[in-house]
């Protein structure tokens, strides 16, 4: 089954020079009931003007992984790292029980953009860490490249059942999806970049993704295209009272009553 999630679903935040376009990927499967889809809590697609300063902030029980596509940041955090992230280098804060951050947007990195995502981990309260790794290369060309995920072979670990790849798909060229290392998984297929047409008749551009259970279409990119793939397992044990990676529908409901 195929589900295509239209970037005109996304929730768009804008602060100055900080904005940022919010998919809450269980909003196409309202029976469930949660914002969020097995182990994916929320995908934050950002863009932020150069020698913007986002302040000193916490995260409870996310796995978060910042992917960039462009710009240049300083990362200050509370466990005493002080790194430089890019395109080609790559974090993923383990926030645990409490984790505190801030991000400086380097003025001759020019505009960020990239993506902020929210996993949900295994269980809460697990102890604070964050990762670094540096690519090779900014972009893997037509060919699917490991990101984060719980196994070994990902540079970085997420304490959770799912695994994200990446791929620049170039035009004219098709892809299919990866095997996957578990049973009982969906796909989520995000196009950062470009246009994708997937199987006969149903097109993704820039901002749009969608979720894939039981089948494994062909893509074929009508223009350059940058992808970011998730894997999740739907049947994993996960914990979705995150900071930002939780259910927020459960959250209105407890409000409210």
């Amino acid at each position: 089954m195929k589900t295509k999630i239209d970037k005109t679903l996304r929730m768009g935040r804008q602060r100055g020079g900080f904005g940022i376009q919010i998919l809450y990927p269980g909003i196409i499967r309202p029976e469930l009931k949660d914002s969020g889809f097995a182990t994916i809590g929320r995908i934050d697609h950002a863009k932020i003007t150069a020698g913007t300063l986002v302040p000193m902030h916490p995260h409870i029980d996310d796995e978060i992984l910042t992917y960039l596509r462009s710009g240049v940041v300083n990362h200050l955090d509370s466990e005493g790292i002080i790194e430089t992230i890019s395109n080609q280098k790559l974090m993923l804060m383990n926030a645990g029980a409490t984790f505190y951050h801030e991000e400086q947007v380097v003025d001759e990195g020019g505009t960020l953009e990239g993506l902020q995502i929210f996993i949900r981990p295994e269980q809460g309260g697990l102890k604070p860490d964050v990762q670094f790794h540096q690519f090779d290369e900014v972009f893997s060309i037509n060919k699917w490249r490991k990101i984060a995920g719980l196994s070994n072979d990902y540079p970085l670990t997420i304490r959770s059942n799912i695994w994200l790849m990446d791929m620049r798909l170039g035009k004219g060229k098709q892809t299919i999806l990866p095997e996957p290392q578990a049973s009982d998984v969906a796909f989520l297929f995000y196009v950062f970049a470009g246009k994708v047409k997937v199987g006969d008749n149903i097109f993704l551009e820039r901002g749009d993704s969608m979720l894939i259970e039981d089948e494994s279409p062909l893509f074929l990119a009508l223009e350059t295209s940058d992808i970011v793939l998730f894997i999740t397992q739907t049947t994993a044990t996960h914990f979705d009272d995150g900071m930002y990676s939780g259910n927020q529908k459960q959250r209105q409901v407890m409000v409210s009553g």
